[in-house]
């Protein structure tokens, strides 16, 4: 099977006292690039779990990509039909 067009995804933390924030970016096999935040914080009487933190921040700002994809795939389909198109689910 042939790769047809590959996605780069990167994804950074920081971590100041109780908060964990991510930082997503994914470049497009058309060049562009979607960018997105993500954020988590940690009860003050929770263990220090620097992993966990990371995963709520990066899932949420993934799933801020994934939406914004959406709307980006959908804009090209009315763009390209003249009509209306509506994500399942979304």
């Amino acid at each position: 099977m042939a790769t047809l067009v590959g996605w780069h995804v990167e994804l950074e933390f920081t971590e100041e006292g109780h908060r964990t924030s991510a930082a997503a970016l994914v470049r497009l096999g058309d060049g562009s690039e979607i960018k997105a935040r993500g954020y988590a914080l940690r009860h003050p009487s929770d263990p220090e779990q620097l992993r966990v933190g990371e995963e709520i921040a990066g899932a949420r700002a993934l799933m801020d990509i994934a939406s914004q994809m959406l709307q980006k795939a959908h804009s090209e389909i009315d763009e390209a039909t003249g009509r209306t198109s509506y994500p399942l689910g979304g």
